[in-house]
């Protein structure tokens, strides 16, 4: 039996630098505070817990004062530094370098939209850290659309500017960007593609991986937007594709009918729980 690691899999740029940000405060510091799942790996946050990290919801970081608070790779909105201002909060910011461009763009749209009294679109996860963070670069008042039964809440009338959250899928992104073009009445749409590179590389390779091998274990976190997206395109490209998020997951006699095993995972999934996953199908199979 081969068991192969995807060579492409593992944390993406803003991710490490988040983690290593992280771990080098936790040297000097017995605590550090962050809003949310510094990523949307349980595992990996357990493991960063165990170093002393504390995750907090927004309103538990509202009441802290005097104190350190990471910001993660998904960034955050303005509000968030006001409130680290005025609680006297040392904010160790990791927002990813794309996320904090994209920031400014949105930023920089919102303003061009206000004065040709136009709307700025977001297309995205409701809810999602990354979106929460955009929205609040237009005080909360551009439209998020997730699919194309959102786009009844644009004004089709008003010049639009449109933009994605960086973890979301290319085709979908453009496919509704065709549906906006043909339903707005005056065509005056702006478009920036604000796509993560190294997400939409992975897309465009994890299908060749999953065909090269009997099966996929695909390991991710169960509310990773890209972990679900990649996850589906290993499933569309092999259909012995798992999805699972800790060795627990794995079904051993089922495992033992393929004879070259794939391992791969999300932009969020630690190189380090994939090798987990292997030396336990390595172990369980010897015995």
């Amino acid at each position: 039996m081969n068991v192969i690691i995807d060579k492409q899999a593992g944390f993406c740029f803003g991710v490490v630098r988040a983690i290593d940000s992280l771990e080098n405060e936790l040297k000097e510091s017995n605590t550090l505070y962050c809003i949310g799942d510094v990523v949307h790996n349980s595992m990996e946050v357990k493991r960063l817990e165990t170093l002393g990290l504390k995750t907090i919801s927004l309103e538990e970081f509202n009441e802290l004062k005097d104190c350190k608070v990471m910001i993660r790779a998904h960034g955050e909105p303005p509000t968030t530094y006001i409130t680290a201002k005025k609680n006297n909060i040392t904010l160790i910011d990791a927002t990813c370098p794309m996320v904090l461009k994209l920031q400014k763009d949105v930023l920089q749209g919102y303003k061009d939209m206000k004065e040709k009294n136009g709307q700025v679109v977001i297309f995205g996860k409701k809810g999602h850290a990354e979106v929460i963070g955009l929205l609040g670069q237009t005080d909360n008042t551009a439209i998020v659309v997730s699919n194309e039964e959102d786009l009844k809440n644009i004004d089709m009338t008003k010049p639009l500017h449109i933009f994605s959250q960086t973890t979301k899928n290319k085709e979908d992104y453009y496919s509704i960007i065709e549906i906006i073009k043909q339903k707005h009445q005056t065509k005056e749409i702006y478009v920036t593609d604000s796509i993560c590179k190294k997400v939409s590389s992975r897309a465009e390779k994890i299908g060749e991986f999953a065909k090269g091998v009997d099966c996929v274990l695909f390991v991710s976190g169960k509310h990773s937007s890209n972990g679900l997206y990649l996850y589906n395109l290993c499933k569309n490209s092999n259909e012995n594709t798992f999805f699972i998020s800790d060795v627990e997951d794995i079904d051993i006699n089922e495992i033992k009918k393929f004879e070259n095993i794939g391992i791969s995972g999300a932009t969020s999934t630690p190189m380090w729980l994939m090798e987990k996953v292997k030396a336990f199908i390595l172990e369980r199979i010897s015995q």
